[in-house]
């Protein structure tokens, strides 16, 4: 389950995640782009820091080679969420479908040419939608995160391996995410 008010507090990170993982460019690394998204006590500051560090220390030519090389031409390293872990064709083709009509329900109109899994997509999903108040809310997050949860397990796994600076990204994402989950033990105990 999902704490929904802990999600909404950092939508602003989700806005920040998914530029990052889009392909990248120099506006994207603008102070300006951090700051107003992440403070010391934020979830994931530690790693997201360190993210932010690795960029600085290499050029953009450079981010965007190893954004090229990380996220379009490696299988284990893609962006597509569902990708590795639904390798059949029609559960992954109905889970696309379930989050193409979930964004939609929140007033997010996907682009034709994006798959609904691709996580830039699914972070801005978190970043723009408004979800307060909405009694599908609930459910609804709950898959989008695991979704995310899943496909960024290995994802991190492969990034480390590669000593990838993606994987710092990454890593504050999960950990972002795992703030915002409520353990079904304490769901229990609080009913």
């Amino acid at each position: 389950m999902i704490n929904l008010d802990a999600l909404y507090q950092l939508k602003e990170s989700f806005g920040f995640f998914s530029n990052q993982l889009t392909y990248p460019e120099k506006l994207d690394f603008h102070p300006k782009s951090f700051e107003s998204a992440f403070d010391e006590q934020h979830p994931g500051y530690a790693e997201i820091q360190q993210y932010w560090k690795n960029m600085h220390d290499i050029s953009l030519d450079d981010i965007q080679e190893v954004y090229t090389r990380t996220f379009d031409f490696e299988k284990k390293t893609t962006l597509y969420m569902t990708y590795n872990k639904l390798t059949e064709q029609k559960e992954r083709g109905q889970m696309l479908a379930r989050l193409k009509v979930l964004y939609e329900m929140f007033g997010l109109e996907m682009p034709k040419s994006e798959l609904s899994d691709f996580l830039p997509l699914m972070l801005e999903f978190l970043y723009a939608a408004e979800w307060r108040g909405d009694s599908r809310a609930q459910e609804s997050l709950t898959l989008v995160v695991m979704v995310i949860e899943d496909g960024t397990y290995e994802l991190l796994k492969a990034l480390g391996e590669q000593n990838s600076p993606y994987f710092h990204l990454i890593k504050a994402l999960r950990e972002t995410l795992k703030s915002c989950v409520v353990e079904q033990e304490k769901v229990t105990n609080c009913d």
